[in-house]
């Protein structure tokens, strides 16, 4: 009787701890530590081999399908992200299509003033000076 109550207080612990970094919370590791098999086993401050999947295999299926799904967040998240990068990408590339194209804009004006100013340059130079 006494092996089944330290078996359900480890349990528990475990529990506790899994709970703990599932929260973001751990009181034995770093507050940024991901969920794994051994970092739940750490946090419980027992050693990695302690938690054993004859011993307590419900428990490491629910950390397995947890780890799962934040690995497939994780994933989702890369891809938004990476999206977010390239459409910010295409966003610079249009700006810069924007500047460029006024530039052009500016440039093709200035020339036509420079072409104005030599002709009369020209014209004074020939002697054909306008009165106003």
């Amino acid at each position: 009787m006494l092996s089944k109550e330290k078996k359900k207080r480890a349990i528990d612990i475990f529990e506790e701890a899994f709970e703990r970094l599932k929260k973001g919370r751990p009181l034995n590791l770093p507050s940024d530590t991901p969920v794994s098999l051994s970092n739940v086993a750490k946090e419980a401050g027992k050693t990695p081999s302690a938690l054993r999947s004859d011993r307590y295999p419900e428990l490491l299926q629910r950390i397995k399908a947890y780890m799962a799904s934040e690995r497939e967040k994780s994933k989702l998240g890369q891809s938004a992200s990476v999206k977010s990068r390239n459409r910010t990408a295409r966003q610079r590339l249009a700006d810069c299509k924007k500047q460029r194209d006024r530039l052009l804009s500016i440039c093709h004006s200035q020339q036509e003033l420079i072409d104005e100013l030599r002709d009369q340059i020209n014209l004074l130079s020939d002697g054909d000076v306008a009165k106003f």
